[in-house]
């Protein structure tokens, strides 16, 4: 239990670094009261443009990226084949990523108020099983491409994680990603109780 708690509680503290906060103080605004008032990367990019908000999706996905390898440190490092966790660390490693993604969504530096962890999911797909990541990657950067929108290719990119995963994982691990993602929709209808509301 020892490793799980390590994984959880670190990667809730890196999770919940507010960086789309932090980046657009440097701006004189809080995201949280602009646009979509989601304090992420896309309402950034709204507000500022791609290369002002190229931090805040770079922080974002790093966020998941260490609070993965944390998990994997934890758990001794056990991975199988072209960088897929396996083993003792599986669950420190999810552990980890999903509490960064709780971080991110509500986190401790900034209120609870916080986005909807999606950057912060991708980044921790890297340590999980690394060649998923690079195969939506690579969705994505076709999709964009070709359709001239990074959005519908982010999109895709999101939603192959868990159709590629059991190339290379059990089930299991490949139900505990779709779990992870369940947290981003719970974001996603939050967001849309909340605009109803307003």
């Amino acid at each position: 239990m020892v490793p799980v708690l390590v994984a959880v509680i670190g990667g809730y503290l890196l999770g919940s670094v507010p960086v789309a906060i932090l980046v657009a103080r440097a701006y004189g605004f809080d995201p949280r009261d602009v646009g979509d008032r989601n304090p992420g990367f896309w309402n950034m990019k709204d507000q500022l443009g791609w290369r002002a908000s190229v931090p805040v999706f770079a922080g974002d996905t790093l966020k998941g990226t260490f609070a993965g390898l944390l998990g994997l440190v934890a758990g001794g490092a056990h991975f199988s084949g072209p960088a897929v966790v396996t083993g003792a660390s599986v669950v420190p490693v999810y552990a980890a990523v999903a509490a960064a993604m709780i971080g991110h969504a509500w986190p401790v530096f900034a209120g609870f108020r916080g986005g909807r962890s999606i950057l912060t999911f991708a980044g921790g797909v890297a340590v999980i099983c690394l060649p998923v990541f690079l195969l939506a990657v690579g969705i994505l950067a076709v999709l964009a491409l070709s359709t001239r929108s990074f959005a519908i290719g982010a999109r895709a990119g999101v939603f192959s994680v868990p159709l590629l995963q059991p190339l290379f994982t059990p089930a299991l691990q490949v139900a505990a990603t779709g779990a992870l993602m369940c947290l981003i929709g719970l974001r996603f209808g939050q967001a849309a109780l909340a605009g109803r509301r307003s």
